[in-house]
This record gives structure tokens, C-alpha cells and sequence, in this order.
């Protein structure tokens, strides 16, 4: 009896449920298509995010390209020299010499040199536009600049010129106003030769500064001429005077090198000249300031985005328990119902992603465009922007779609 039951034949073998890719893909755009006023809008957070981190990457290059030509024309020309002899000798004098200007103009290489200090002690009553007390008063700083200087500067006016080697060696009282100086004590124009008063002193208005190409500094004050500085408020304190040198693109570190030597050949060290940075460090440490600024900015984008889709994909969630309940009761197992839900989030991410990279893309050429820019963007980042979208939806969907994967069948078909 036993080895007859034994050969009793069994019952036909059931088959595991099972969920294949297309019918999985079928189901995920079946989903969106349904509802399509909530895809739409679910799918809008990944489209912001993405769109974000096109975006600000795409601008963050093209902007560190236009920091690069930036640095080249200004920061890689510049060498700043500072009179160090008082730090080393307690009894050396003021190390530039009268022909200071014209010793470094002959070296090789240089544009415009010229020398600046800040007048200590001037202005200490403030700056008005009328001698009679009770008008308008600024309280700003002194520069004596030589014409030189301003070259070197880059000086630009917006009424009247810069003062040139006649003015400035004849000792006559003029002035250099920054404009946002000059429009608050109510000068607009040079034509009618107005003064501003400085301790007292008159000095003839010649020109509004517009702009500087270095030391911005000059545009918030007053500039008067070395010798008028002299005259008015005595020499410069020991060390407080600068040179400014204005040089070809190459030629800066060699500049640097030779001027202390030009200037004071008996005591070079009593100068100290500073050459511009290395620009391929500069360069790298600034790019790799604005990626990490712009890409926390896209992280936080994406972050809304999905949230957004991890919200709305729980509520349908709720709102679909009976259609859960209806396949988990035709064999559909808890890893089908949650692989569902993950494709559903999965394809909304990829959805947002690839509209998100297209209008990310579309403006970084509009601004581009819109500066005269020359637009930047990798192809790394667009490739990798719907990848970012898909793993931000199936991240956003997980939970969602966990909780829908233990939804019991006779629980869900009783609501």
C-alpha cells in the first residue's frame, strides 16, 4: 500500500506569478497616462531639478571660461610694488626715487607705472561740495595717484579727463571724484568747473571717475596729485607708498623680478614687488568654488523635486488600494506590486529628467546670448542628467511604493 501510494500522480503544478519587463513598462505608462494631470505635475519637480542642475553647471563653466579671459586681461598684468625699508633699517628713507615712474617705463615689458598712496590725516573733517557750513559732507579717504598710476589703473571719466603730468607737476589743486561721490554732493558735470572742500582746502573738480580697471577703491574717495598731496598734508608716512605697473600678458613675473633691482639698485631688498598668482591655480581654486556652490544649489532642487514625487506617488498610492487589493488577489506578489510603483516614479524621473536637461540646456545658451558669452556645457552633464532624474525618482518612489507592496488583498478589497 505504501508503494502504490507512492506512485499516486499529484496534482498539476501551479506556476509562480510573474511580472515580465515589457508587461512591467506596459503597466508604469498606463499609470501615468491615467492620471495625466498629476504625471504632469509630479513629473514637474524632476523637471525643475534636473532643469536646476543643467543649468547651473552649464553656468558655472561658462562663467569660470569668462573668469579665465577675465584673470588674463587684469590679474595676469598687474604687479604691485611696496616700500618695505622702513620694516628692515630703522634708518632708511622713502626707497622710490623722484624718477621712479620712468626707471621702471624703460624696463621691457611695461605699460604704465605709476605711484599711489593713501593721504593719511586728510579729510578728517569730510569732503563737501560748498565752503559754507551745513552743506553736504562725505566722510571718505585722500589718494594721491600719479598720472601714471591712473593709466596703470585703467581710469575711465564720465565728464571732464584725468588730470595729466602738467597738472599733476605744476602742484595746482585739482581733483578726481568717484561718481557715486560726485552725484552725492550734487556735482554732475565739469563744464562749470565746481571744487570740492577738503579741510578747507578748495580743489578743482577735473574729472568724475566712471570706472577702474583695478583698485576699485578710487571710485568710493577723492584722487589729487602726489605734489599737491605734499603740498597740503606733507609727504607719506615710511612705507606707505605703492607702485602700480601695468604689464604685457607674459611679461609680469619677469617685471617683478627687475624693478626692485631698477629702482634702488643699492638696496633692492628695501622693495618688495608682488607678482601676479599662478593662474592655473587661481583659476582651478575658483571653478572648484562655484561647482561646489551651484551643485549644493542643484542637490537642494532635487531634493524638493523629490520630495514632490515621493508625496504624490504616496497618495496614489492610497487612492489605488483596491486596484491592489484586486491584483494581489489575482496572483500578482508583493515584489510585482512594489516593482510597479518603482517603474511608475522610475519613468516620471526619466520623463523630468530629459525635459528638465533640454530646458537647463536651452538656458544656459539664452543667458549665454543674453551676456555675449560663449556657452559651456559638457556633454558628461547632459548625458548624466536623465540618469540623475531616474535615480531621483526611484529614490522619491521607494517608500511609496514599499508601503503599497504590503497592502494585505482581503484588507484592500474590503475598502
Amino acid at each position: 500500500m505504501i508503494g502504490l501510494a507512492s506512485r499516486t500522480p499529484r496534482g498539476p503544478r501551479i506556476e509562480p506569478s510573474r511580472l515580465s519587463r515589457r508587461d512591467l513598462l506596459s503597466e508604469a505608462v498606463s499609470g501615468m497616462l491615467q492620471r495625466p494631470a498629476r504625471s504632469a505635475l509630479t513629473a514637474l519637480g524632476t523637471v525643475l531639478g534636473v532643469g536646476t542642475f543643467v543649468a547651473v553647471l552649464g553656468l558655472t563653466a561658462t562663467t569660470s571660461s569668462q573668469i579665465d579671459d577675465r584673470f588674463s586681461l587684469l590679474s595676469a598684468t598687474e604687479v604691485s610694488v611696496r616700500d618695505v625699508g622702513a620694516q628692515q633699517d630703522e634708518f632708511a628713507g622713502v626707497s622710490f626715487p623722484e624718477d621712479a615712474e620712468r626707471r621702471i617705463e624703460r624696463l621691457h615689458g611695461v605699460e604704465h607705472a605709476g605711484l599711489y598712496w593713501e593721504v593719511e590725516g586728510a579729510a578728517s573733517g569730510g569732503v563737501s561740495g560748498s565752503p559754507v557750513a551745513g552743506g553736504t559732507t562725505e566722510q571718505v579717504k585722500v589718494y594721491a595717484a600719479s598720472p601714471g598710476m591712473l593709466d596703470a589703473a585703467g581710469a575711465s571719466v564720465a565728464e571732464g579727463r584725468l588730470y595729466d603730468d602738467f597738472l599733476a607737476g605744476s602742484d595746482t589743486p585739482v581733483a578726481l571724484l568717484g561718481e557715486g561721490l560726485a552725484t552725492r554732493l550734487g556735482i554732475t558735470t565739469t563744464a562749470t568747473r565746481p571744487a570740492v572742500f577738503i579741510d578747507g582746502q578748495a580743489f578743482t573738480v577735473v574729472g568724475i571717475l566712471s570706472a577702474v580697471r583695478r583698485k576699485p577703491e578710487l571710485l568710493l574717495n577723492v584722487v589729487v596729485p602726489p605734489r599737491t598731496a605734499d603740498r597740503v598734508w606733507g609727504a607719506p608716512k615710511r612705507g606707505g607708498t605703492q607702485m602700480l605697473i601695468e604689464t604685457r600678458p607674459g611679461a609680469a613675473r619677469q617685471i617683478a623680478h627687475e624693478a626692485p633691482v631698477a629702482l634702488d639698485p643699492a638696496h633692492p631688498s628695501y622693495l618688495k614687488a608682488t607678482p601676479p598668482p599662478d593662474p592655473r591655480s587661481l583659476r582651478s581654486s575658483v571653478t572648484s568654488d562655484l561647482s561646489r556652490l551651484f551643485l549644493l544649489l542643484a542637490a537642494i532642487c532635487l531634493v524638493i523635486g523629490a520630495v514632490g514625487i515621493a508625496n504624490t506617488t504616496l497618495v496614489a498610492v492610497l487612492e489605488r488600494t483596491g486596484e491592489i487589493g484586486l491584483r494581489r488577489a489575482l496572483g500578482a506578489g508583493a515584489r510585482h506590486i512594489m516593482a510597479q510603483f518603482l517603474a511608475e516614479s522610475g519613468a516620471l524621473g526619466v520623463l523630468g529628467g530629459l525635459i528638465g536637461t533640454s530646458l537647463g540646456t536651452v538656458l544656459v545658451v539664452v543667458v549665454s546670448a543674453w551676456r555675449e558669452w560663449t556657452p559651456v556645457v559638457d556633454p558628461a552633464t547632459v548625458a548624466a542628467a536623465p540618469l540623475v532624474g531616474l535615480a531621483t525618482g526611484l529614490l522619491a518612489g521607494l517608500y511609496p511604493a514599499w508601503r503599497a507592496s504590503r497592502i494585505q488583498p482581503a484588507e484592500a478589497l474590503r475598502r
